[in-house]
């Protein structure tokens, strides 16, 4: 079976046609065994996205809705889906049809060849220029933190065998950021070029809130900033021994020399503001630890509709 997760934010537009158009795809490849696992991840539209979300389990036994309790962003709804889906392979997608379904088959060639996942990219995306920016700076950061291969390049589209899905769905931690996970996971995976359509309907939800959340979640799953801190501590300590050398030999030799009180200012705040930064760069690892054993949830589900009990996965 192959289980087709998507979050829903405010996508009532384009639901419908989304399961239309994947299910006949599906259908073209012979890949007809399928269910849709569709998270509403609180959409803010007046209950719009889960009415249609109703009216689509009504029609189709095999859709299986998720009702989330409240918003807790794409990664955490995908989490939620993943423990839900019954599938051997598993397909992530969006929900305003940028990811489109007539890709999946130049992404399932490549499956086939024995990947444990298969990501589409996107040579030239439909995004707008600040969350192209932001998509690179996240890019670069998981390739420097997390040791992503450089040829690999990842998106919310990508198909996914089920170990690898039951690996990741071990995790319990509230910040969730998949790739890192997915990452941990296997090393088997592969990026596909495949077309990026225009949103169909609405605009990004896409804000400067959300990049800084999830630049978070990445930084959540290494400890290469903590080494940086150590690194950039040495160097400083470092230099301001020099420094305090030079300062010493030079009055030495002139007396008559000032030490400059401007300079001295520049160095102190330059040398707080650093400790400030990465003091709070080790409150949020500290944080992360206390949200943890607390046992904050990833999710919370208000409802399910066309899930049988015993289907049911929890953390």
């Amino acid at each position: 079976m192959y289980s087709i997760v998507i979050p829903c934010y405010k996508s009532s537009h384009t639901l419908k046609k989304l399961v239309t158009l994947t299910t006949e795809e599906m259908q073209k490849m012979n890949r007809g065994d399928l269910e849709f696992v569709l998270v509403n991840d609180c959409s803010p539209d007046g209950g719009k996205t889960l009415e249609v979300l109703r009216q689509l389990a009504e029609e189709n036994e095999n859709v299986r809705v998720i009702n989330l309790a409240k918003n807790v962003g794409q990664h955490n709804a995908m989490m939620a889906g993943l423990r839900y889906a019954k599938g051997d392979t598993i397909i992530s997608m969006d929900d305003d049809m940028q990811t489109h379904p007539s890709q999946l088959p130049k992404m399932f060639a490549e499956y086939d060849k024995g990947y444990d996942v298969v990501y589409g990219y996107y040579p030239e995306k439909k995004h707008s220029l600040f969350r192209n920016f932001g998509s690179w700076v996240n890019r670069a950061s998981v390739t420097v933190l997390l040791g992503k291969p450089k040829e690999i390049t990842s998106s919310s589209f990508w198909i996914m065998r089920k170990y690898v899905r039951d690996s990741i769905i071990e995790y319990t931690g509230a910040h969730t950021y998949l790739l890192g996970l997915i990452l941990r996971a296997t090393q088997n995976i592969k990026s596909v070029p495949v077309q990026h359509f225009e949103r169909e309907y609405g605009q990004s939800g896409y804000t400067f809130k959300q990049l800084i959340r999830l630049w978070s979640n990445i930084i959540g799953f290494s400890y290469k900033p903590l080494q940086l801190a150590l690194v950039m501590g040495n160097i400083m300590a470092f230099v301001a021994f020099i420094a305090t050398i030079v300062i010493i030999v030079r009055k030495c030799m002139d007396p008559t020399i000032l030490v400059g009180w401007p300079s001295t200012m520049v160095a102190i705040l330059f040398g707080v503001g650093l400790n400030l930064i990465f003091m709070g760069l080790i409150g949020e690892y500290v944080g992360r630890v206390y949200l943890h054993i607390n046992r904050e949830p990833q999710y919370v589900v208000r409802e399910t509709i066309n899930v049988k009990k015993e289907t049911e996965c929890h953390e």
